[in-house]
């Protein structure tokens, strides 16, 4: 498949016009450019930012910036700093020795003054780039020391290195290639807290060697196309972090808080309407018994109206199915796919979504999700039925209120109903490793989430954030057998004729916890940054009338040489 892809992207390169040196590999979402332009599309600068499918190549947000440097009389004096910043690092034909180091090689016409490491210019390990082909290789590594505070003393630290391999070949395929090693000191079981990607890394939990040690990795081959004008197609095998749908705090549709899916996926635009098609596969949970582990598979198809200066409309399904190879039913792109899953005899397990943005009131944006998991508009007359496994979520964000520039308010509320993201059969869960792939508090749960973030400059940024959750918990004995299925765990489905057909919403063991979250960003050296984050849960277990409380802090470096 990756062949026959590479093959048709080459072909086609041959007779459709491209941009000189334009750059068609993909920005990781934890890049901070998507939260300045978040904040632009929410300023009513930027029409469209497709933040339910946010990954942007970095030829796509060089053309936001573009737009953005026409308006920029109405940018406060940090915005304008932000712009110039990020010019410099994604404005690819205007750069050289005046705003790019590398430490290797001179035929790209950057500085290799080795004083510059230390100053504002963006870095690169090595560099080459003509008007066919482009590569950068980037050094990356982190050290982060976390301290427990409560309930018990404790610390952990975790170190690793890498590197980054990207670049376009051919005027229109991007590729990229991630790879990190890391290693970890003081408490192994503690380290999850601070870098919850452990929860799901097999060198982690493996344990096999004498030292706790995990590995990451990420790569993937992306074409891009514009056969007519205002239309582009772009089509990408490999895998990397993605978020689809909407969502603040976190999504109900895909999060990005579980592990990387490996995928084919197709983007495309043309005019108002936009249409997202992804195929992925994915592992179970982990069994010691290796013959026990299986694959699952991930359909979505996704289509939104966008209409300027009013709202985005969209509709999308989401199959998860395993036990199989891939099916070609759910490999085809122009189908309904719930009716597919009828016709292959109901073994799989079907997601249907509503979303909702808006663009029509300046410095105002409302989000609004509707999901429905399996059951497609059937007994939604009787709510506490099992089978309604519903969610919903609202919410809004606020930049620069009562004319405060550099400052955003986000509000936003999720419920969801009990058994969603479960499924009758355990390996068609709404899940990756064990992992959700939806919304990070899972079923039997809501949510009122609430955070201010504020730019005290281009290199400085604070964020502050409170969360109000509320859960039914299934409850167990003291043998850890289950006595009462509440609906609360995304791993058990509903048990025909041992659970309940009816329940109600936050039945089982009931939890309220309140979380405070600090932040705070700093860039003192471009391409160097420190974070320090801290964290307090209060918990109050109300149907055994007990609580406690649960507090860290972590200090993380990061670099990108």
């Amino acid at each position: 498949m990756k062949t026959f892809l590479i093959g048709i992207a080459f072909l086609v390169s041959l007779f459709t016009f491209s941009v000189v040196n334009a750059q068609h590999d993909n920005v990781p979402l934890d890049h901070d450019v998507y939260m300045f332009l978040k904040e632009m599309k929410v300023k009513g600068i930027l029409n469209n930012i497709h933040d339910d499918n946010p990954v942007m190549s970095r030829i796509e947000i060089s053309k936001h910036l573009r737009l953005i440097d026409q308006l920029n009389e109405r940018l406060s004096l940090t915005e304008k700093k932000f712009l110039k910043k990020y010019q410099g690092e994604f404005y690819d034909k205007e750069a050289d020795s005046s705003n790019t180091f590398q430490f290797f090689g001179r035929n790209s016409g950057f500085s290799t003054d080795y004083s510059d490491l230390f100053s504002n210019k963006i870095k690169h390990m090595y560099s080459y780039r003509d008007e066919s082909a482009s590569y950068y290789l980037e050094i990356l590594g982190r050290a982060l020391y976390g301290q427990m505070f409560d309930p018990d003393v404790n610390n952990s630290s975790l170190f690793d290195i890498g590197f980054r391999f990207r670049g376009t070949v051919f005027e229109k395929i991007g590729y990229s290639l991630t790879a990190q090693k890391g290693g970890i000191g003081g408490s192994q079981n503690l380290a999850p807290i601070f870098d919850p990607r452990l929860n799901y890394n097999f060198k982690y939990y493996e344990r096999f060697e004498n030292i706790g040690n995990y590995d990451f990795t990420e790569g993937y081959l992306r074409y891009y196309t514009e056969p007519a004008e205002n239309m582009n197609l772009a089509i990408q095998i490999g895998r990397e972090k993605l978020k689809l749908g909407y969502g603040y705090g976190s999504k109900l549709v895909l999060s990005g808080d579980h592990p990387v899916l490996d995928f084919i996926k197709m983007d495309f635009n043309y005019g108002i309407f936009s249409f997202t098609s992804l195929h992925a596969s994915t592992i179970g949970e982990f069994h010691s018994d290796r013959e026990q582990n299986y694959t699952k598979y991930i359909a979505y198809n996704h289509f939104k109206l966008s209409f300027d200066n009013l709202f985005d409309f969209g509709f999308g399904e989401t199959i998860i199915y395993s036990g199989r190879g891939i099916d070609l039913g759910y490999l085809n792109p122009f189908v309904f796919y719930k009716y597919v899953e009828m016709s292959l005899q109901d073994r799989d397990n079907g997601v249907v979504f509503l979303d909702l943005q808006t663009n029509f009131i300046k410095n105002l944006e409302l989000q609004a999700t509707f999901f429905l998991d399996e059951n497609i508009l059937s007994h939604l007359d009787e709510l506490k039925l099992f089978s309604n496994k519903t969610a919903y979520q609202v919410g809004l964000f606020w930049y620069s209120p009562f004319a405060i520039n550099d400052l955003s308010l986000v509000l936003e509320y999720t419920r969801i109903r009990p058994y969603t993201y479960s499924h009758v059969n355990i390996k068609n869960s709404y899940t990756s490793h064990s992992q959700n792939l939806g919304h990070r508090i899972g079923p039997n749960t809501d949510e009122v989430h609430a955070s201010a973030s504020y730019n005290i400059n281009e290199m400085m940024r604070l964020n502050l954030q409170f969360q109000h959750v509320r859960s039914g918990e299934n409850i167990y004995d003291g043998q850890g057998i289950l006595i009462f299925n509440a609906g609360g765990d995304f791993m058990v489905g509903h048990r025909e004729l041992i659970d309940s057909k009816y329940i109600n919403f936050l039945d089982g063991e009931r939890i309220n916890q309140n979380i405070i979250t600090f932040n705070f960003k700093i860039e003192p050296v471009r391409e160097l940054w420190f974070d320090i984050v801290y964290k307090y849960i209060a918990e109050r277990n109300v149907t055994n009338n007990s609580s406690g409380t649960t507090s860290f802090a972590y200090l993380r470096m990061l670099f990108n040489f």
